[in-house]
């Protein structure tokens, strides 16, 4: 902490003040900063936990991937864990995040208990539901620009040492959805229990649930992490199919492929992947990669030696609620030449308190996430904007991660722009950070 608030002081008065991290798992396009970035070296780790209780105490750093190996041990796990191994706490929590509890237990934010902040003015301030209440209602979806966590108590759940998988599949996309439907208001199918429930779309006639119950009983375990590629393995004619994994290797079954995007640098090809060193096959490795490709520009120069034009990314996430999921989904695969795309239920835990970020609490979303590029069009994010006017005409939000094109008025429609500008003026009064629009929008 001394070093942190000791970097916060060398960096100029009329500089921005922002971390220093060489590496990130937001897809915007930013300026190259004037002044160098917080020492935050010594947060990355997770300070305590505390089986007792069912909580944990972790520097905001510390990546999931550290955290889990933490918890694991004692039997629990925290209630989200997002897909990537890189992800760390405070910036799932800043910058939401999702996984297949979602349905149950909602997003990340909303385990913390309270949380250790340093505010734009350079202070270290605790925030929890009694004490700088506006700041932590507000810190979700904030992306940095009200202040940094440094320290987050989270709730934690039991694990068991397994998770046995059902794979279902679905011809028709409206069956899949009153399905997903049904297991969220149930907490089971057939009458099995869910305590795991995503799912992912190939095609309007190829879909599937992937369900998931943790269980004792020992037995066969797959493994993603070698040949196989965990979402091939669900892809079947008929029926459902059944699979198990470690309560280890389900957490992170998504991230030894980057879910299916390992497959645009040829890591799903069986040669290429024997030569494929193990311990590279993990979102980091494809995502150093992806950050060579954007700065030597390769993708667009060879359309260019193929007489094609350059590609638009589309990498999103946006939640619909859940009865105008079937309706999106059927406009997207329509309009937008992406395939597959990952489906994700949430429900709000609690009443929803969340000003920046304001969905309803009492009420299913289905976050649907596709990345990935198409042709560029007549206009910059022509293909993005679209999605932003659907996914608002339906009711729906989208994160912020990646490239937005929303005008201010919107923008601050959709996330809680007069909270956030009284939150803002409070604990960053010289406006040492960005605002949540130059950095979600304008990419400064």
């Amino acid at each position: 902490m001394e070093r942190l608030l000791e970097s916060y002081r060398a960096v100029p008065a009329a500089s921005a003040i922002r971390l220093a991290k060489r590496t990130s798992n937001l897809f915007r396009t930013r300026e190259k900063a004037d002044a160098p970035g917080l020492d935050t070296s010594g947060l990355t780790h997770v300070i305590a936990v505390d089986a007792e209780h069912r909580t944990a105490d972790v520097a905001g750093m510390c990546t999931y991937d550290d955290l889990v190996a933490a918890t694991l041990p004692h039997g629990f796990a925290p209630l989200v864990v997002p897909q990537l191994k890189t992800i760390t706490l405070g910036g799932a929590v800043t910058g939401l995040g999702i996984e297949s509890t979602s349905f149950r237990n909602g997003l990340p934010h909303e385990s913390v208990l309270e949380l250790d902040v340093l505010t734009g003015a350079g202070e270290v301030v605790t925030a929890s539901p009694r004490e700088h209440a506006d700041l932590f209602h507000a810190f979700p979806n904030s992306y940095g620009t009200l202040g940094y966590a440094v320290r987050l108590r989270i709730e934690l759940e039991p694990v068991l040492p397994f998770v046995a998988l059902r794979h279902v599949r679905f011809h028709d996309l409206d069956d899949l959805v009153a399905a997903m439907d049904g297991i969220v208001r149930t907490g089971a199918h057939d009458g099995e229990p869910v305590d795991f429930l995503d799912g992912v779309v190939f095609g309007a006639d190829e879909a599937y649930l992937c369900l998931g119950a943790k269980t004792v009983e020992p037995g066969p375990v797959s493994d993603y992490t070698g040949q196989r590629v965990y979402y091939r393995s669900m892809q079947h004619d008929e029926g459902t199919t059944r699979d198990r994994l470690t309560a280890h290797d389900y957490l992170w079954r998504w991230d030894a492929d980057w879910f299916w995007c390992s497959e645009a640098f040829g890591a799903q090809h069986p040669l290429v992947r024997r030569l494929w060193p193990r311990r590279l096959r993990r979102s980091s490795s494809y995502a150093r990669l992806m950050r060579l490709e954007r700065r030597y520009d390769i993708g667009d120069r060879l359309e260019r030696l193929h007489g094609r034009p350059p590609r638009e990314r589309v990498i999103q996430d946006v939640e619909l609620p859940i009865e105008r999921t079937a309706e999106f989904l059927g406009w997207f695969l329509e309009h937008v030449p992406i395939e597959p795309i990952w489906l994700c239920p949430l429900r709000l835990r609690g009443e929803g308190a969340w000003p920046l970020y304001p969905l309803e609490p009492h009420r299913t979303y289905v976050n649907v996430g596709f990345w990935s590029t198409v042709p560029v069009g007549r206009a910059e994010g022509e293909t993005n904007r679209r999605i932003e006017r659907e996914v608002s005409a339906l009711d729906g939000h989208k994160s912020l991660y990646s490239d937005s094109f929303y005008p201010r008025e919107e923008f601050d429609a959709l996330y809680g722009g007069d909270a956030y500008r009284l939150v803002k003026e409070r604990y960053d009064p010289d406006s040492r950070l960005l605002d949540l629009y130059a950095k979600a929008v304008q990419r400064r």
